[in-house]
């Protein structure tokens, strides 16, 4: 199939600025978009991590440090081409920029399908976090299901209310949750004990395919990196402030990974920590004694997951938004007020939430793990389309880029980054790539219909 040629960068369109005299509209300032990114990069899964990669051995610690190398080289390159495309729609602009309609739309579709079974998933998964704190949730399906919803939705309410709530509810969420984890990622250095972290290799495989077989497990701790590009329309000074803000977010999300790990690690016998179901509990109750940290950590979870989904359900429509207004979505998406793609945030949180209870109701089993399964699949399409971009306009002579040293470090980071995408998709497993690719080409359909109804309106 062919796709129809995408206009030149420098004739795209400027980024929409929020409406004058509109007080619930308000651009994100640099600390914003920074915890846009962490907000986004650092969900739930933070909280178990420890435990999952414990059975490896501290190995699994390189595995996490070469993870970070590829994520902060993914990170310099969507701050590099952001800087030549500072619109909406991060990795579905630059790859239609490079390549056409075609491939912006899989970009823009993968990605949307990716934001609204994910919103889903972190707000089943908050579910077991309130029970700690409230069990009355946790007795009965019904009860459960109710508050899954609220989680998906209170963000909805906030993203509606407009992009000054969003950037409000972001910046407090993201501090809230820092500090209980940062008590442990810091704090924990200062109890540690080195018998506590087991064996190097503990699997008896070869260190190569130890760290493999960890980093399957971490590969997709990082999704979220590219969260200040795709709203790269709501960030003042988008050329500027979007390339840094990924880049220190991405960064700091790493040093809170890196020593919350390592602390747990140091914190909690290695015994313990491989049958553990709530490490980060487990390595406060070390620090401090009592039985308090499971409280203290079910907290910190609940504001993760809400922050992450006020972030999420920001970039669930943003990328709708700008696949709309180049006519590769339905025009309704581009409806917007008080700076944020209303319906794109409505018909999210009604998707998610029809999914969330499905996952309650349905007397079937496997289907939202399935979709969960393929969100590992179809969160890597835009990473690997946007890498590949980076090295066409490098190749193409298209960057305005011209230092030749320069020139060499971007193409050397463009290759890393694309390495890494690769990495993802390897890492997502035979079923999630087979029932990706199904979603994927399921959306061919829909492209073909817009492309149509595209062309016709341009005859």
């Amino acid at each position: 199939m062919t796709s129809t040629a995408a206009p030149p960068a420098e004739a795209a369109a400027p980024p929409q600025a929020p409406r004058q005299g509109d007080r619930h509209a308000r651009r994100f300032g640099l600390p914003v978009a920074i915890c846009l990114v962490m907000g986004n990069i650092i969900g739930g899964g933070i909280f178990l991590l420890p435990a999952s990669v414990a059975p490896f051995g501290t190995v699994s610690l390189v595995a996490f440090a070469v993870l970070t190398a590829g994520a902060i080289a993914l990170a310099l390159v969507f701050g590099r081409l952001a800087e030549r495309h500072p619109r909406t729609g991060g990795p579905y602009v630059y790859v239609r920029a490079a390549f056409g309609d075609f491939a912006g739309f899989l970009a823009a579709y993968s990605y949307w399908i990716t934001t609204w079974v994910s919103n889903a998933a972190l707000a089943v998964a908050s579910v077991g976090y309130l029970a700690v704190l409230f069990p009355a949730i946790g007795a009965h399906k019904w009860s459960m299901c109710l508050a899954a919803l609220c989680v998906q939705w209170l963000p909805a309410l906030a993203n509606l209310a407009g992009t000054r709530y969003v950037g409000a509810v972001q910046l407090v969420s993201t501090v809230l949750k820092l500090v209980p984890l940062l008590l442990v990622a810091v704090g924990g250095l200062f109890f540690f004990d080195p018998a506590n972290l087991g064996p190097f290799q503990a699997t008896g495989q070869s260190p190569v395919g130890a760290v493999s077989a960890s980093a399957a497990i971490l590969l997709f701790s990082y999704l979220g990196v590219e969260s200040a590009a795709v709203s790269a329309g709501e960030v003042r000074d988008p050329a500027r402030n979007v390339g840094r803000a990924t880049i220190l977010g991405t960064t700091g999300a790493a040093v809170v990974y890196l020593l919350g790990t390592l602390s747990v690690f140091g914190l909690v016998a290695h015994a313990q920590l491989v049958d553990s179901q709530a490490p980060f509990t487990d390595a406060v109750n070390a620090m401090f004694g009592g039985t308090w940290g499971g409280t203290l950590v079910a907290c910190a979870a609940v504001i993760s997951m809400v922050g992450a989904l006020n972030g999420w359900t920001l970039l669930s429509a943003q990328t709708p938004y700008a696949a709309a207004r180049d006519g590769l979505f339905p025009k309704v998406f581009t409806t917007k007020r008080r700076g944020v793609p209303v319906v794109g945030v409505l018909v999210t949180a009604v998707l998610a939430s029809g999914l969330t209870i499905y996952n309650y109701t349905a007397g079937s089993e496997g289907v939202f793990e399935m979709l969960v399964l393929v969100t590992t699949f179809t969160a890597t399409v835009p990473y690997l389309l946007s890498t590949a971009a980076q090295l066409y306009f490098l190749a193409s002579g298209r960057s305005a880029e011209v230092h030749r040293g320069r020139l060499v470090r971007d193409a050397v980071l463009a290759g890393l980054a694309f390495a890494f995408s690769m990495w993802l998709v390897a890492g997502s497993g035979y079923a999630a790539v087979y029932q990706g690719v199904l979603f994927l080409f399921a959306g061919v359909l829909v492209y073909a219909l817009m492309a149509a109804r595209k062309q016709r309106a341009a005859a």
